[in-house]
């Protein structure tokens, strides 16, 4: 089983490129299904999710030609099963991109309730509502969702809370469905919109897509198209928190500051200086960090994926902080690993009052999923000595290269294997 070991106590300096929005990637790759021509997809984040998703939609007849680690060409001319297999789809929550993207498509699709990372409850029930709405029939039978409809027909609807996963999905459906689609409180995130813009250019008509009303008239057929991924807003947001926990200074290339908005409002309320370029920002964090509150908001709020590696911020900023979640009710996890490593907090419902440490010193901890696994290893950078950081699976599923990318900006880490290569770390780094 593959860990992190890490020697904290550098300041990170220098620059790191960001990769494509893994979330963004795994909805344009469903949708790319969804015509018969070959589609060229780049900027692809070459991570655990992405790769998983691939199979998947090999299995059932996709031909995915993987032209380099970040571009693939996918071209869905001859699926010849609407059923996902389980054993793929446990792994990532995203596989219900596919529902829509089938189900748009053939008109029918059976995907298995999906998986992921356990940070709570995430029900699907605005996705059904969605394709009930368009006209589909949608039953559970033996742990899959099945959808089926003769004609999917365009509909006024409502959803009941702002969802990224339900938008995209009856935004797929309703690409093909017959007739004027409106979706009243979207969700506005970039990868929704990237998403929509990645439609359009196979031939949809799609408008709205980052407000929070979106139009669709459906169309027969969708056709071939090359489309770039947009920069992942969380992987820059988490190294942009490394180099603010490190008290470094970090340019982080190839993003969207407009993306950041948010990141970068917390960064300078709790004492960091942020510069803001055409395609990249600049953190530096010159002294100890100050306590804040946070609230995780859909976009353009606090990004909840984005929780976890402030909440390690505010463990070493000077006095008291309050982090509410309001997406999210299992995402206080990482803190109980953090408080391993000398970090004070109490959870409250949805809500963790965080007590700033001078400094945290480095443990044995686990990623109990995604981002809260970023999080620790932010932490482990940080504190003095050494951290070990067990489960990285879940890391490895959102970061590409992620210890190489730090090894870059100054970092002591190692992804190891073994005791052996984990003592040889140790030894190196004295």
């Amino acid at each position: 089983m593959e860990q992190y070991i890490i020697k904290g106590g550098n300041e990170l300096r220098g620059e790191v490129e960001i990769g494509g929005a893994k979330n963004a990637a795994l909805g344009i790759l469903a949708a790319a299904i969804m015509t018969d021509e070959e589609v060229l997809i780049e900027n692809l984040p070459d991570v655990r999710d992405v790769n998983v998703m691939l199979e998947a939609m090999s299995q059932i007849g996709v031909k995915v030609d993987r032209v380099s680690s970040h571009s693939v060409i996918l071209c869905g001319e001859n699926i010849g099963d609407v059923n996902i297999e389980y054993e793929y789809i446990k792994k990532i929550r995203a596989s219900y991109y596919l529902l829509g993207a089938l189900l748009g498509k053939y008109k029918k699709a059976e995907v298995p309730l999906p998986g992921g990372c356990n940070i709570g409850s995430r029900p699907i029930d605005l996705h059904l509502k969605g394709f009930k709405a368009l006209g589909a029939k949608v039953s559970i039978r033996n742990g899959s969702i099945c959808a089926e409809a003769e004609h999917l027909r365009g509909c006024h609807l409502f959803l009941d809370t702002v969802s990224v996963g339900a938008t995209i999905n009856i935004m797929m459906a309703a690409s093909m469905a017959e007739g004027r689609t409106v979706i009243e409180n979207c969700a506005k995130e970039p990868h929704v919109v990237d998403v929509a813009n990645f439609l359009n250019s196979m031939g949809a008509n799609i408008k709205g897509a980052g407000t929070d009303v979106i139009r669709i008239v459906g169309v027969e057929r969708l056709h071939k198209t090359e489309y770039s991924i947009i920069p992942d807003q969380i992987e820059a947001g988490t190294f942009m928190f490394a180099a603010a926990c490190t008290h470094g200074d970090v340019l982080v290339k190839n993003v969207i500051p407009k993306h950041l908005e948010a990141t970068i409002s917390k960064l300078l309320e709790i004492g960091c200086r942020v510069e803001e370029y055409d395609t990249a920002v600049r953190v530096i964090a010159p002294k100890r960090l100050s306590c804040a509150n946070v609230k995780t908001l859909p976009y353009p709020g606090y990004p909840t994926d984005m929780q976890p590696q402030i909440g390690v911020a505010l463990a070493m900023a000077e006095g008291t902080s309050i982090v509410t979640e309001s997406i999210f009710e299992n995402r206080f996890k990482y803190l109980d690993e953090l408080a391993r490593m000398g970090a004070t907090s109490k959870v409250e419902g949805n809500t963790a009052i965080i007590t700033g440490s001078d400094r945290l010193t480095g443990a044995r901890v686990s990623a109990p999923d995604l981002r809260a696994g970023a999080a620790l290893v932010i932490a482990g950078l940080a504190a003095e000595g050494i951290t070990t950081i067990d489960d990285i699976v879940y890391i490895q599923r959102g970061y590409e290269a992620f210890d190489e990318k730090l090894r870059g900006i100054g970092a002591q880490i190692e992804c190891v294997s073994s005791h052996r290569e984990a003592r040889k770390f140790t030894l190196k780094v004295g």
